[in-house]
């Protein structure tokens, strides 16, 4: 079922697939017999991360100008899983890091409730698992809320509280050294959200893990923020990944990087990778890196 609409001034299409409302470009489709009135399906949401017309120009030894980004906006709305994908080598890592208030925009800025973005306001997970290896899991996740200077006996139990979140309460006497790679990034997770962050920055967590343990990082990450309901924005190459985890993803063109296209994932959790709704997006966004990578 289709319903053509006016939307903004643009002709839209409401389509009815099998799996949740996605807005795919201008298209939305539904898993329910019901097509609702766009005001209750994007009901209006506060928003927590505003990226506004940001560029970033890096400046050689050799006094080359290398663009990496090109006036880049889009907001992120309060407990949002947002995901950014694009080819490689498009500013993704880069923009993560302006948000993070770890490095400088050439211009425009980023608010984080309405204040301009500075370090400490959002927790920024890497792909390396970083943890002290002298510490043991307790300690390692304790470690962000003894720089804070919280109490020992609260930040004892704030620690214990997201150790048991994350499934580690066995493990916490460990150290790095005894702990695989999946359980490592768990840790990671765990101090991140211990901390108390406004906003939780993911930069390809589970890039160095294998598929079997990837797919379950990613449920045990989903399963997580639905308890907690931080606002996350999470970057990888991986599309399917994107599509698992996020209410929105976020496609940047090639170097300079720049918004191409923002899809709605808004079916219903768990995902079923194998959807109809699924592989469409898939299909769609897919697409759209090809054309960037053959632009590039």
């Amino acid at each position: 079922m289709c319903l053509h609409m006016k939307i903004g001034g643009a002709h839209n299409k409401l389509h009815h697939g099998d799996g949740g409302f996605i807005l795919i470009g201008n298209l939305i489709c539904s898993s329910t017999s019901k097509i609702m009135l766009l005001k209750e399906l994007i009901p209006l949401r506060k928003t927590k991360v505003s990226v506004q017309n940001v560029s970033k120009t890096f400046i050689t030894k050799d006094k080359r100008r290398i663009e990496a980004l090109n006036n880049v906006s889009f907001d992120v709305f309060e407990q949002e899983f947002l995901c950014i994908v694009g080819p490689n080598e498009c500013g993704k890592t880069t923009l993560l890091r302006i948000i993070a208030g770890l490095e400088e925009a050439s211009s425009g800025q980023v608010l984080i409730d309405k204040e301009k973005t500075k370090t400490g306001m959002a927790a920024l997970i890497f792909q390396e698992f970083s943890l002290f290896p002298w510490r043991t899991v307790l300690e390692n996740v304790r470690f962000g809320l003894e720089i804070k200077g919280v109490e020992e006996e609260a930040a004892q139990k704030i620690a214990e509280k997201y150790i048991d979140l994350v499934g580690l309460s066995e493990h916490a006497k460990l150290y790095p050294h005894e702990l695989s790679e999946g359980i490592k990034q768990k840790v990671v997770i765990a101090r991140a959200y211990a901390a108390n962050p406004p906003v939780m920055l993911m930069d390809e967590p589970f890039a160095f893990l294998d598929a079997q343990t990837r797919n379950l990082m990613q449920e045990e990450l989903l399963r997580t923020w639905e308890q907690e309901r931080k606002t996350v924005i999470f970057v990888t190459h991986n599309v399917d990944e994107s599509i698992y985890l996020a209410d929105r993803v976020v496609v940047l063109t090639t170097r300079p990087g720049r918004v191409k296209r923002i899809y709605e994932t808004a079916f219903s959790r768990p995902r079923s990778r194998t959807s109809k709704s699924f592989s469409e997006v898939r299909e769609r966004i897919l697409k759209d890196i090809e054309e960037e990578i053959r632009r590039g």
